[in-house]
């Protein structure tokens, strides 16, 4: 995606975008459209761009293993100063424009912020109870009837800490 800046005024500036996920390389987990709120604050010497995107993604849930959708928001802020690069730079989030330049391609940005944005742990809902070990019932669909096992005597002082610990 590319935006023309040359003809920005100074102060603040939006843009809404609501395009397909390929426009911008993404592929599964990702589909639909994403919507895209991007403010340019633009001054003499910098751009401050501040993004909102929403984007909808397919996932297996890690515990009970059914498909899920889910809408994901993320946002992050990028500011482009007008200049020469410095040799060493270690921001992320800083980036270098010539003093003439007519548009910024935020593309890779979106691919990347996207792809940061999935999550670490998929859940198809906070309270997701799992699959049973020994028989894989999904616990959220229905209980099992497999037998439950004594606990071990060893584990007797942990758990009676547990349910003390639990009442208070």
């Amino acid at each position: 995606m590319i935006i023309k800046i040359s003809n920005l005024n100074d102060g603040s500036n939006n843009f809404i975008f609501n395009e397909p996920v390929k426009i911008i390389g993404l592929k599964e987990p990702f589909f639909d459209n994403f919507l895209l709120n991007l403010d340019l604050q633009k001054s003499n010497s910098q751009i401050a761009l501040n993004s909102d995107l929403v984007l909808k993604a397919k996932f297996d849930c890690d515990r009970c293993g059914e498909e899920y959708t889910t809408e994901i928001n993320t946002s992050y802020q990028i500011i482009y100063m007008f200049g020469e690069e410095p040799e060493e730079t270690d921001s992320l989030n800083l980036k270098y424009l010539a003093f003439d330049a007519e548009k910024i391609d935020i593309t890779q940005d979106l691919l990347d912020y996207s792809m940061l944005s999935i999550p670490m742990r998929k859940l198809c809902k906070e309270d997701c109870k799992g699959l049973c070990y020994k028989c894989g019932t999904n616990l959220n669909v229905s209980a099992c009837s497999c037998v439950k096992e004594e606990t071990d005597p060893r584990w007797l002082p942990l758990m009676e800490l547990k349910n003390k610990l639990n009442n208070n």
